[in-house]
């Protein structure tokens, strides 16, 4: 396997905890959370270790988001469950985990001249006044690539390492493929 290219930077997921929650009361309850149900429905819970964020929802659903791998998606998870637990709610489920969106960042061992790849690319937008980037959408799967003329890329749109992977080796093939 050749070297990573790209390394996750955020994970978001979403979970269902398969309890109603009281929100006002978790608010007054726990220190590091937001809560302002005129604006959004959701309470902001903000978790030290891993450094993530939560959207808690009276349904019980939850959004998290800023964890770098699985392992701290599942830790972040705990720590809510935890937290939820404080004020008195037993949650009886263990939480299934569904990979919403990863994001990763990296670089590719080339320059990319994209004016060039915004002719010869399908699915590709660049407009550089507005932005320095290249936006790929790669045909045949869900992964949208940011591309850079120094070769750095963003990866958005996948929902495992492994496509994350497949994406990028289809990325610099097309690339290649492009750059002859």
């Amino acid at each position: 396997m050749a070297k990573k290219l790209v390394k996750i930077v955020n994970i978001v997921c979403s979970t269902n905890l398969e309890h109603d929650i009281h929100l006002i009361k978790l608010a007054e309850t726990l220190p590091n959370t937001e809560y302002n149900p005129e604006q959004f429905p959701g309470l902001v819970m903000r978790i030290r270790e891993p450094k993530t964020s939560a959207l808690i929802f009276s349904s019980g659903n939850v959004v998290c988001t800023g964890a770098r791998s699985m392992a701290k998606v599942k830790e972040s998870i705990k720590q809510i469950v935890k937290n939820v637990e404080k004020i008195g709610i037993k949650i009886k489920v263990k939480p299934k985990i569904k990979v919403q969106n990863m994001v990763a960042s990296g670089a590719i061992d080339m320059d990319l001249n994209l004016n060039v790849l915004a002719m010869k690319l399908e699915n590709a937008e660049y407009e550089p006044e507005q932005f320095p980037g290249l936006v790929y959408k790669l045909p045949g799967t869900r992964a949208t690539f940011l591309l850079f003329s120094n070769g750095k890329i963003v990866c958005t749109g996948t929902r495992s390492e492994v496509k994350l992977n497949e994406a990028v080796r289809k990325l610099v093939i097309n690339l290649k493929k492009v750059k002859k």
